[in-house]
């Protein structure tokens, strides 16, 4: 099945820009410009309104993506179960996961995923959840290892591969790292209203981090002083180590603290869920079917 001139066409209105598309596809501008013109004549009308620094879909245009998009995939699933009716074992899987923990995981997992499935294709996506949730809806992403809370969950599917705390963390050389945990426990509870006149550094507002953040400030009834926000775990971590700041970290960095950060479950235990997302009514390859179950073997039992 030959779908050059959709990929074409999807190009373009990706890049909104004809010569971009034409750079990003290797080939030239007259070329990429010839085949366009080919399908507005078929079609009967424009599907750009075209401008020399910015092109943008027509309304037939619209349609023609929305649609093409959906061809793509059809085409992607009928190749991948005739793959696996066949067990081939070839083709393509493309993974979304997030930075820190979820480049970890997905190394873990792909050693073995290769020895099982060598001549699979996998293009590794690494973004932000609300960006990989977004590429997953639109059917540009076969999987992807998402950390939300329920209410950021999209109407795709998600299974909880484990459900994981949420820790408030001090410098250690604060007054409130000498709180002690009970007997037999590793981390001692401290409530985070003691902290209610210190500099927090917390993940920024595209992360589904803070969702959960917010909400824990709400319910006690304070807004944090925010020195800076960011979107990677690391730069809490070395901020809280280095005495500039407190923070909000998940058990995954909890686990292994350097000496200089001390952690605390909060009063009411916030948790949120590690997941492995797909698009809801689109094929799931064997191939997407073992890499998940690799994670949840992997990681399963971490929360």
């Amino acid at each position: 099945m030959d779908t050059k001139q959709i990929e074409y066409l999807l190009k373009i209105a990706e890049e909104n820009n004809i010569t971009r598309a034409a750079n990003k596809l290797y080939i030239t501008q007259s070329a990429l410009n010839q085949q366009l013109i080919k399908l507005e004549k078929e079609l009967g009308t424009p599907l750009f309104h075209r401008s020399r620094t910015n092109w943008h879909l027509t309304e037939a245009g619209e349609i023609y993506v929305k649609n093409a998009k959906e061809m793509l995939r059809i085409k992607r699933d009928t190749y991948q179960m005739i793959h696996d009716l066949t067990e081939g074992k070839c083709g393509h899987l493309s993974v979304g996961f997030t930075a820190g923990r979820g480049i970890t995981m997905f190394t873990s997992a792909y050693s073995v995923f290769h020895q099982l499935y060598p001549n699979i294709i996998i293009e590794p996506r690494e973004g932000v959840v609300r960006d990989l949730q977004k590429l997953i809806s639109q059917g540009d992403l076969d999987i992807g290892f998402l950390t939300l809370t329920d209410s950021d969950r999209t109407d795709d599917l998600y299974e909880t591969i484990y459900t994981e705390e949420i820790f408030l963390a001090v410098p250690s050389v604060h007054p409130m790292a000498k709180v002690l945990p009970e007997e037999g426990r590793r981390f001692a509870t401290l409530d985070i209203q003691n902290l209610r006149y210190e500099p927090f550094v917390l993940m920024d507002k595209r992360s589904t981090m803070r969702t959960i953040i917010d909400q824990i400030f709400s319910d006690a009834g304070f807004e944090p002083q925010i020195l800076f926000e960011t979107g990677n775990n690391h730069t809490i971590l070395s901020m809280i180590q280095a005495n500039l700041c407190c923070g909000i970290l998940t058990y995954y960095y909890a686990k292994d603290l350097p000496k200089e950060i001390t952690c605390f479950h909060l009063p009411s235990r916030p948790t949120w869920q590690f997941t492995a997302s797909y698009k809801k009514g689109r094929y799931l390859s064997d191939a997407a079917r073992c890499f998940i179950d690799l994670i949840k073997s992997q990681w399963g039992d971490m929360g």
